[in-house]
């Protein structure tokens, strides 16, 4: 499950947003998520999203 963060005046993503580490694999859901900017996503596929980041500055606290 991912979300995107969208700037409606201008009508473009700004970031998406992803699930982090979960507790147990993500059965009793996640602590944490990943804020990419959409200029670190360097290609697009099918099954896929491949991003050139650096993990502990994207990583937000949920709790």
């Amino acid at each position: 499950m991912a979300d995107l963060v969208v700037d409606m005046k201008k009508g473009c993503v700004q970031a998406i947003v992803v699930p982090g580490p979960g507790k147990l694999g993500g059965l009793f859901g996640y602590d944490s998520e990943y804020v990419i900017p959409f200029e670190c996503i360097c290609k697009v596929g099918p099954d896929i999203i491949l991003v050139d980041i650096c993990e502990e500055k994207f990583l937000c606290d949920c709790r």
